[in-house]
């Protein structure tokens, strides 16, 4: 912010005012950044330097060598997973993790929770973090089994073997197939 578009005309050419105005803005425009970080550190899903209090308050393992978006999924996942567990809890938890739609299935007579991942082809990044974060919130008679989603030969029936050699197995397994032959 440039305090001089403030002042009349007629401190344009005063130096003095000049050299007080740019020292106001710099002060000003570093209060303003600092309170927008402040409002930032409010909010988990934007915080960095208060993450470690996040964790500690969800009782949860302070490890700064994990990314911050890492941090931030496990903190959000210990957040909406306080209190009862149920079955649209386990979804926010793992959609939390997986940044994509889940579906869980209950199955009883097995004593089984069947986690599936749909809108995410392959296995979700941080499922370290989520296998803990769901074993501490589960009820301990139940297994939790995950399943992923990949590509199959079907996906690849109007795709060419040269198309397909650009890719590498691991891409062609894990990822969104948008070839056009």
């Amino acid at each position: 912010m440039d305090f001089m578009n403030l002042l009349p005309d007629y401190y344009d050419h005063n130096l003095t005012m000049q050299t007080i105005q740019r020292i106001i803005s710099l002060e000003a425009e570093a209060l303003d950044e600092g309170l927008k970080n402040t409002v930032r550190q409010c909010f988990i899903s934007t915080a960095t330097d208060l993450l470690a209090r996040y964790e500690v308050i969800f009782g949860l393992e302070v490890n700064c060598e994990k990314p911050v978006s890492y941090r931030r999924e496990r903190i959000l996942a210990k957040a909406v997973g306080n209190g009862t567990t149920t079955k649209s809890m386990i979804r926010e938890v793992a959609a939390a993790y997986s940044n994509g739609e889940v579906e869980i299935m209950e199955d009883n007579a097995n004593h089984k929770i069947v986690v599936r991942f749909v809108g995410t082809l392959g296995i979700p990044g941080n499922m370290n973090d989520l296998k803990i974060t769901l074993e501490e919130i589960k009820p301990a008679h139940l297994e939790l089994v995950y399943e992923y989603i990949y590509n199959t030969h079907a996906t690849f029936n109007n795709i060419t073997h040269k198309t397909m050699s650009q890719s590498t197995h691991w891409q062609l397994r894990n990822e969104e197939m948008d070839y056009v032959n």
